[in-house]
């Protein structure tokens, strides 16, 4: 294992709104892109694997963690999060880069390719979605009912709602439930990765992330899909209830050329069931262009 240069800082993006960001390693960029209400430590075992070889980015969206949340919150839009890794490569003066995304962070890049195609060298779509994924979800379309429910409860009575979303997932029963859900290989990631996503989430305003879930699931990109004429990579976890697999197998035939991996095992979080063979598999593809 080689010394690996680390940076942190900040940047102001196109409307003043500070986004944090980390690089490690030397070489070809590598930007990562988590899901809502993630954490960079999503991309730790990629973080660790590719930095030896290739520079890697990663970054806290609006809303999330260490950047800023906008005053205004309708500036957590799908538009505003694209224009923040647009510009972070102009920050960075990098021309274009690899851009991996997983669940969220997968509509988040297809909207930054709709904006800019060009910062692409290649696209990385890990456990994602193009539309609502709400629809369907579990087989069924109770995550949306629940989800305007938690709206509705927000918006009449904030205080209690928040304090009872952050009691839930302050408790070890959240990072269970998470996992049996789908979200999860319990037998696969350490149950302190799991523990660490949920105690982050749970640290989020709860005004600013339904606003990005709205955005979310009002977002289509389907026909961004049909557009992309780069190198494109679809992995899908084989276990994943969150967004199951057909919706990546759908993704990989609108996306013309593109490349489809299945993860055995793999669940919603398959860069942290299996990162061995997520970074192999990442790494093929880099390396066959």
């Amino acid at each position: 294992m080689k010394d690996i240069i680390s940076h942190k800082n900040s940047f102001k993006s196109f409307d003043g709104t500070s986004i944090y960001y980390e690089i490690r390693g030397e070489g070809e960029p590598l930007v990562f892109a988590y899901g809502i209400g993630c954490l960079i430590n999503h991309w730790q075992h990629q973080i660790k694997y590719f930095s030896q070889n290739y520079k890697t980015i990663v970054f806290d969206y609006r809303g999330h963690h260490k950047s800023d949340t906008p005053e205004n919150q309708d500036n957590l839009s799908m538009d505003h999060l694209a224009q923040d890794i647009i510009c972070l490569l102009e920050h960075l003066n990098l021309p274009s880069a690899h851009l991996c995304g997983h669940s969220f962070g997968v509509p988040v890049l297809l909207n930054t390719y709709k904006l800019n195609p060009e910062i692409f060298k290649s696209l990385i779509l890990l456990n994602g979605f193009s539309t609502n994924p709400f629809a369907g979800m579990f087989g069924t379309d109770v995550t949306q009912y629940i989800f305007n429910a938690l709206k509705t409860l927000q918006l009449y009575v904030p205080d209690t709602t928040s304090f009872l979303w952050r009691k839930l997932l302050d408790s070890q029963v959240a990072a269970v439930l998470l996992s049996l859900a789908g979200g999860f290989n319990l037998n696969l990631t350490e149950f302190k990765d799991i523990e660490t996503y949920v105690k982050g989430l749970s640290t989020l305003p709860l005004d600013p992330l339904i606003k990005m879930f709205e955005h979310m699931t009002e977002y289509n990109g389907d026909d961004v899909l049909k557009a992309i004429d780069k190198p494109c990579l679809v992995v899908g976890g084989a276990k994943d209830l969150v967004t199951p697999i057909k919706l990546q197998r759908a993704m990989h035939k609108s996306i013309k050329g593109s490349q489809f991996v299945k993860i055995p095992y793999g669940t919603h979080c398959s860069q942290l069931d299996l990162p061995d063979l997520v970074n192999l598999k990442i790494e093929k593809f880099i390396k066959s262009l």
